[in-house]
């Protein structure tokens, strides 16, 4: 498979958003979650535009709303954190985010990842903090334990089957919609890249407990089941990025190995899956919607991704001086006001050329 021709209209209203776009993968409609702006009660289902199948689940569960809408905005987010210091920053212009999504490449393996486990966490927050009728917290959790160990269940296990049982429903295109379709392969991959975002918050859930007895000497312990942070559910995705897979574009029985000298070497649930070879990110193309690292800050002392040998591709950096000013050695005087210095400090700005 080539170079995915652009798409064409994404829709996007001002920093929203759920945007979805009709791709090069096979007619398939493609999540992308931005932040919105103004409070989650300002979305209704007709906006931003959705595909029939996430319009009608709209309006079957209002009250999911704003946590589809904290999950885009999660996933967003977690993706330009982890890829902050390198040269594809999760940040590219507004109009070309849905043709950057359905690339196939390994960087879209991870904004399918990280969103789809971005729903799957705030649909789960949103049950545990009782604002939806259909979950609550874990019951399967709620007796038992281990009395020679000195530990029971009890608090709000957060229960994450009917956060992963939503996320498949929103985000993953039917099967039956795919099989035998042109970039059918881009698609099953896509599904398989949404479901190890879910597998991802499943793996990393944690086991947290609070002591009880007398002066605190901790004789029983109540325990229960709890979601990750998801800044450490976004270093695991990286890592599986980092180690992420490429496939043949042509879609069989099962997804297998563009090599196939590993062909028999399975594919995990875990695992990332890409297409299609990343870009040149080191300069600017517009038809793919790349910024290029031009102007981006770099790290002088670094020899990692946001060194400045890396970030600007060889092309070198300029120096410039940046003066700041602030209040500093402030005393409380008697009585009653705050008196400070007036500091300056001045610190050197690296840019790539």
């Amino acid at each position: 498979m080539g170079r995915v021709a652009p798409l064409g209209r994404c829709l996007l209203r001002a920093a929203l958003l759920l945007t979805l776009c009709s791709g090069a993968a096979g007619g398939t409609w493609t999540w992308l979650g931005i932040a919105a702006s103004g409070g989650p009660e300002k979305m209704g289902c007709p906006s931003p535009p959705l595909s029939p199948r996430q319009q009608e689940l709209c309006r079957e569960k209002p009250e999911l709303v704003p946590a589809i809408r904290e999950g885009a905005s999660l996933g967003l987010r977690e993706c330009r954190s982890q890829f902050r210091h390198e040269r594809w920053d999760c940040r590219p212009p507004p109009a070309a985010f849905g043709q950057q999504l359905s690339s196939g490449t390994k960087e879209t393996a991870f904004i399918h990842a990280v969103t789809a486990a971005g729903l799957v966490h705030a649909v789960t927050r949103s049950c545990s903090a009782g604002n939806v009728t259909e979950c609550s917290c874990d019951t399967s959790l709620q007796s038992g334990g281990s009395a020679s160990e000195g530990w029971h269940w009890g608090g709000c296990s957060d229960d994450i089957h009917y956060g992963m049982s939503f996320s498949r429903r929103f985000l993953d295109v039917p099967m039956r919609n795919i099989t035998g379709k042109s970039g059918s392969g881009l698609a099953a991959m896509n599904r398989h890249n949404n479901e190890a975002g879910r597998q991802a918050v499943a793996k990393l859930m944690s086991v947290d407990c609070r002591c009880h007895g007398v002066s605190g000497s901790c004789a029983v312990k109540t325990c229960w089941k709890t979601m990750s942070s998801f800044e450490k559910i976004g270093r695991f995705l990286k890592d599986k990025y980092e180690n992420s897979i490429q496939i043949s574009d042509r879609l069989k029985k099962k997804l297998r190995r563009k090599e196939k000298s590993q062909r028999k070497i399975p594919i995990q649930k875990e695992d990332l899956l890409y297409v299609n070879k990343s870009p040149n990110y080191c300069v600017e193309d517009q038809k793919l919607g790349i910024p290029g690292t031009q102007g981006r800050e770099c790290n002088r002392t670094s020899e990692g991704p946001d060194g400045c040998n890396l970030l600007c591709c060889g092309r070198g950096y300029n120096t410039h001086v940046v003066r700041h000013v602030e209040r500093c050695d402030c005393k409380f005087i008697w009585c009653c006001y705050v008196r400070c210095r007036r500091c300056e400090t001045m610190t050197d700005v690296h840019t790539c050329k």
